[in-house]
């Protein structure tokens, strides 16, 4: 009973972060806005990865005599290896996406988005 309503719980909460960041990207006009939503959007991605690659009763991938020798006895590592690799992309993805903010604004002096498409027709 407790392990459906974490496992459901959990999904809710990942849908909910997911409409969260996705509100973030598409229905605020400031950038660092933008890319906060992108982060958050990007966060529930993994999340969602992570609870699909557990189940109940299932332990670490590190060969125990009391576990046996059943592969349905263990997580699978692939997933989890697969969301750090991503995660450290994303980390390197919103450091660039800062260096671009910090330079559009220091260029137009401006971080929302329709006021900088107005400088930016003005400045060509």
């Amino acid at each position: 009973m407790i392990s459906a309503f974490f496992h459901n719980y959990t999904y809710f909460v990942t849908t909910l972060l997911l409409v969260i960041g996705l509100y973030g990207m598409i229905g605020k006009r400031n950038l660092v806005k933008k890319l906060i939503g992108l982060s958050i959007f990007q966060t529930a991605i993994f999340l969602f990865y992570i609870y699909g690659a557990t189940y109940p009763g299932a332990t670490v991938p590190v060969w125990d005599t009391r576990w046996g020798a059943s592969a349905a006895q263990y997580v699978n590592p692939l997933p989890h290896v697969l969301i750090l690799t991503a995660i450290v992309v994303s980390v390197a993805t919103t450091g660039v996406a800062l260096a671009l903010l910090i330079t559009i604004y220091r260029r137009y002096g401006v971080l929302d988005e329709r006021a900088l498409l107005e400088r930016m027709k003005r400045s060509t």
